[in-house]
């Protein structure tokens, strides 16, 4: 159930949206199960309201956004109240305060990406679903929105699912991305893990529990590295420089022969000077 703050937005439905205060309550087995993992959670900090962003991708990971019973649970949990869990809860945007699809889709529209295509690319893919920023499709599939940096520069334009990377996208390969994302057809990251999990699951990975796939694939590319490759280039020549200067300095100096000035030099044994 939801409820609306003001007049609803026509070209955002999520504008001034938030859940309802009446919301339902965990089942028992489903709270016995977030309080089990959430002991986990709390056993790795000296003071558990550090705990408080892996707790909120927790019950994320339940309810596929931070519902009302999940901010009651947090502060429960760490002895909070209900409004400082929503304020850290509302800063961060990998928190969601309304359902969200099962893929988030994020387009980068940041600067280099921008001229590279991204907006472009952000342009079709929003016309193609019919949904603008931090909105859902009506299936409940994809949830798309624009993002200031993937942290990707080098292979842009790029798109993530679930924060894994597409790199050098085209609008063309965008929008099949999110067909293949729709119908359920299994998609390929460019690097990383060898396939997109859904939100809730990447909320469960992203509170601490981890899913094996961390180390799956590549992480960096040949772009990536092509930095560090002439880096390494660079010092090695340095290297090897001072080490010929080294060796240069240390070698003894060979011995000049004197300067002879021949047009004037006495000859041997008749003390006559050439002419």
């Amino acid at each position: 159930m939801m409820h609306t703050n003001g007049e609803q937005s026509s070209a955002n439905p999520n504008y001034g949206v938030v859940p309802s205060p009446d919301a339902e309550s965990y089942s028992g087995d489903v709270l016995a199960a977030l309080r089990a993992d959430a002991e986990l959670i709390l056993a790795r900090y000296p003071q558990k309201r550090s705990a408080l962003l892996p707790l909120l991708h927790l019950v994320q990971s339940v309810d596929g956004y931070v519902a009302p019973r999940g901010i009651d649970l947090c502060a429960d949990l760490l002895g909070l109240t209900g409004a400082e869990v929503s304020g850290v809860a509302t800063f961060y945007t990998q928190f969601k305060r309304h359902p969200n699809g099962k893929y988030t889709v994020g387009v980068c529209t940041n600067t280099l990406c921008a001229i590279m295509g991204g907006d472009e690319i952000w342009d079709f893919v929003s016309a193609h679903l019919g949904i603008g920023h931090d909105e859902t499709t009506a299936d409940g599939m994809v949830t798309l929105e624009r993002i200031e940096c993937n942290a990707a520069c080098d292979y842009a334009p790029v798109v993530m699912a679930n924060w894994e990377f597409f790199d050098n996208q085209t609008p063309q390969s965008t929008i099949q991305l999110v067909d293949d994302l729709r119908s359920g057809v299994p998609v390929t990251p460019t690097r990383g893990a060898s396939k997109v999990c859904s939100f809730k699951a990447v909320s469960r990975v992203l509170a601490g529990f981890h899913d094996g796939l961390a180390d799956e694939g590549v992480g960096a590319g040949p772009a990536s590295l092509e930095g560090l490759r002439v880096a390494k280039a660079q010092s090695a020549a340095k290297a090897q420089a001072a080490k010929a200067a080294a060796t240069a300095k240390a070698a003894p100096a060979a011995k000049a022969a004197p300067a002879v000035d021949t047009l004037f030099e006495t000859p041997k044994g008749d003390g006559k000077a050439k002419k």
